[in-house]
């Protein structure tokens, strides 16, 4: 484990100085990313002037979810998002043969290479979202109770990265993964949206097969209600499911890749 940290932190640090090499490029995503956060938080604003709940959530509620779904994505974008999707180019054009030679396992060198400094700064704008919804909701969680909140974030962050990995995965087979990260942003839209608001197929689709609902609701439902040991124990099953499934899909993969030189 030492020696993985190693080779991340030597990734993150080339990241950060290749990022502040094209400071104007960093700025104008990091604004990109604040003003859709933005535009997000004022559609929750303009919808609560016509009305007191939806799905039995308030406006604060509403909030505390949103900015929760905006955490895990967040990091995901900031620790994850280019090197996965650079993955599948890389594969396409034989280049993916410079992580096979390298000393480690190849899904950790592959997908953790790139470090995005705007996703992990807006991570900061979605976190005082989630402060000031509760402080508007006057929530006193307990130490057990944030520690759960964030454990149930990081188990969030764990399955948006196994449902990438194994959409991005197809390419092994596929040659092209082409639509990929529109179809990732459609079901993420699902994640800002109470699991009360759900019912019959949508339920199943979303909560039980796909569960793009659960990963933001059970962090922010643990802030509003307390720990709950039932919900902590599925999603963090869930987490487990869900990477070894994205583990043994990517090393099937992994068999049919013919490299360049091949």
């Amino acid at each position: 484990m030492l020696h993985y940290l190693k080779v991340w932190l030597a990734s993150a640090r080339y990241s950060i100085i290749r990022t502040m090499m094209f400071r104007g490029d960093f700025l104008v995503w990091s604004l990109v990313e604040f003003f859709w956060m933005s535009v997000n938080l004022l559609l929750i604003s303009v919808i609560y002037e016509h009305t007191s709940t939806i799905a039995g959530w308030n406006k604060y509620e509403m909030m505390l979810l949103v900015g929760t779904s905006m955490l895990i994505q967040r990091f995901l974008m900031g620790f994850f998002w280019s090197s996965i999707f650079e993955m599948g180019r890389n594969v396409r054009s034989g280049n993916f043969d410079f992580f096979l030679a390298q000393p480690g396992n190849v899904m950790f060198m592959a997908t953790t290479r790139k470090l995005d400094p705007d996703g992990l700064i807006n991570s900061l704008v979605a976190g005082a979202v989630v402060v000031y919804a509760a402080h508007e909701l006057k929530l006193s969680p307990s130490v057990l109770d944030v520690v759960a909140y964030f454990g149930l974030v990081g188990a969030g962050l764990v399955i948006h990265y196994s449902i990438l990995i194994l959409s991005i995965s197809a390419v092994f087979w596929l040659t092209s993964a082409q639509g990929v990260e529109g179809g990732y942003f459609t079901l993420t839209e699902f994640s800002r949206l109470p699991r009360q608001a759900f019912k019959g197929v949508s339920e199943f689709l979303f909560v039980w097969m796909l569960p793009v609902v659960v990963v933001s609701n059970a962090p922010a439902r643990t802030l509003l209600h307390g720990f709950d040991p039932l919900w902590t124990l599925w999603l963090f099953g869930l987490a487990a499911a869900w990477f070894a499934l994205a583990v043994f899909v990517f090393n099937r993969g992994l068999r049919r890749y013919a490299s360049a030189s091949s």
